[in-house]
């Protein structure tokens, strides 16, 4: 088996569009030797806790609304293309980020960190839930069968936020500025929201080397 760590924020819309393309790639490759790991890399560490309208944030990152639209437009299209149901439109709050890492972290816990990951995604990009939400993140933990009890619980501490950072600043030394970014048996790095053709030839040719 094969290492891929993922380095990811769960509100990154490229980084949506990276996993679906890799999904496929894996799908088309049912017999791949990856296993994953999910890594945080919060996009707005200074996020507030409660997160921001999401119209304001973007104007206010880019300039103005015009600079919005114009730095969303590749995003939309490439989006509308690879993942038709989304809807960015419905998106009304950019969240911090930090609980939705935590949850991540504990998913993996119990072998449940893509499930998870994948759960957050379609939560934001689909139905434009606020995944900073305790309420929100506890009801995706038990739609996927974690236990939403527990999940609030460790919430409302400081359970493993320490640690969090600790990651995502550790990543920043690495000289990681951006995600998505994929990591292959700890020596390749690939960023971007790679085709689905890429990782598909890396999957063969490691599969080749394999042989």
């Amino acid at each position: 088996m094969i290492k891929l760590d993922i380095f990811h924020d769960p509100i990154c819309p490229w980084c949506y569009i990276g996993k679906a393309r890799l999904d496929r790639a894996m799908e088309a490759r049912p017999n791949h030797q990856f296993v994953v790991e999910w890594h945080p890399f919060q996009l707005n560490p200074d996020m507030p806790a409660q997160g921001m309208d999401r119209r304001a944030y973007l104007e206010g990152k880019f300039g103005g609304v015009q600079g919005a639209i114009d730095a969303y437009r590749p995003i939309v299209e490439t989006m509308g293309a690879e993942l038709p149901k989304a809807d960015l439109g419905i998106i009304k709050r950019t969240p911090n980020t930090l609980n939705a890492h935590r949850l991540i972290h504990w998913a993996g816990i119990e072998g449940m960190q893509t499930p998870i990951v994948a759960a957050l995604y379609r939560a934001y990009f689909h139905e434009g839930r606020d995944i900073g939400d305790t309420e929100t993140l506890a009801d995706i933990a038990d739609s996927m069968s974690m236990d939403a009890s527990l999940v609030t619980r460790l919430l409302s501490t400081d359970e493993d936020t320490d640690m969090i950072r600790a990651r995502d600043a550790h990543a920043r030394e690495r000289g990681i500025s951006g995600v998505p970014l994929y990591v292959v048996a700890n020596q390749h790095a690939v960023p971007g929201a790679q085709a689905t053709d890429l990782w598909i030839k890396v999957i063969d040719e490691l599969a080749e080397a394999a042989d």
